[in-house]
């Protein structure tokens, strides 16, 4: 039996209402960041490859669209949170795509972690149309989603920024909402932060993993890099989920992780950027990702250090 296809309305308002969202990609991401733009009085139209995806939205008033056409031509505004830039492409295209449904002089946030040659093709093919592409990528994982704490940084006219911070305030903490340039320069800079935290993670494990094998103690190591100038918020903060409580974080999965690195250092190389370290910060957790599968933790990397070490980098919490 085939699935009825609907047929979508969008949700009723009246001209000082809200903008209607449409949103597509509900995953670990986009299913917190729609239950707050929901809190928040957004009306909703929204797509996922799972139906089902949607169950909770769509009880509490949100409308389902069968097709990122349909989202478009039902929306004031489309938010798409997809896993690579390949989907990102594969969703704006064809007789069903999102590009064929927005209006001409529509808004598309993309709050994917992309690279910017995707929207600038799309952007240039469409130049005629008015169209505003906006790249809005996040930071904080599922659970700053489901908070509404996320960070964001918006890539877009300064103009159109002042005009969306409310819709980006529903899913994001106020005060880290940034704009950090014209188009593309969302992409660029989230993909940036990315590269530096995963070289963190790799850096503080070879550090904790030598000074261990050579007799110093973990904690007293931790506290001296802490009180030096090498002291990172990663050391301060992160690297507690897995010498506090064994947590490698698979919020994230490492082939996410390692699908940003790639973008990172593609980006660098369309740059003309030479990025000897992040190339082999990017071997480091290709390996953990062969080791320990796709599903592990974006933190697994650190595993690979403690089998070389032969114990767990732990310490006792009082």
């Amino acid at each position: 039996m085939t699935t009825p296809t609907t047929v979508v309305s969008p949700p009723a308002r009246d001209e000082s209402a809200l903008p209607v969202v449409g949103f597509i990609g509900l995953g670990h991401m986009g299913s917190g960041m729609t239950a707050n733009l929901q809190a928040a009085g957004f009306p909703l139209v929204v797509n996922d490859l799972r139906r089902e995806s949607a169950a909770l939205l769509v009880e509490a008033g949100a409308v389902w669209a069968d097709t990122p056409r349909q989202v478009a031509e039902s929306s004031d505004i489309v938010i798409t949170m997809l896993p690579t830039p390949r989907h990102v492409a594969q969703v704006a295209a064809g007789s069903d795509g999102l590009l064929a449904g927005m209006a001409d002089g529509a808004t598309w946030i993309d709050m994917s972690t992309s690279v910017p040659d995707v929207i600038n093709q799309i952007r240039v093919a469409n130049t005629d149309r008015g169209l505003r592409f906006i790249d809005a990528p996040v930071s904080g994982m599922s659970v700053g989603a489901r908070n509404g704490t996320l960070q964001i940084f918006v890539g877009c006219e300064p103009d159109d920024f002042a005009a969306l911070r409310p819709v980006f305030e529903a899913m994001g903490d106020p005060e880290r909402i940034l704009h950090v340039g014209g188009p593309g320069a969302g992409y660029a800079v989230k993909l940036l932060i990315n590269q530096l935290w995963f070289s963190h993670l790799v850096a503080t494990a070879e550090v904790l993993s030598v000074g261990v094998a050579a007799g110093v103690d973990l904690t007293t190591l931790r506290g001296a890099l802490m009180a030096s100038p090498a002291n990172s918020n990663f050391v301060a903060n992160d690297v507690l989920s897995i010498i506090d409580h064994g947590d490698y974080d698979e919020g994230f999965a490492i082939a996410l992780a390692c699908k940003d690195l790639g973008l990172s250092v593609d980006l660098a190389r369309s740059s003309g950027v030479s990025v000897e370290v992040s190339a082999v910060v990017e071997q480091v957790f290709r390996r953990a990702r062969a080791r320990f599968g796709d599903s592990a933790g974006e933190m697994i990397p650190v595993r690979l250090y403690e089998e070389m070490l032969g114990r767990d980098l732990r310490r006792e919490v009082a």
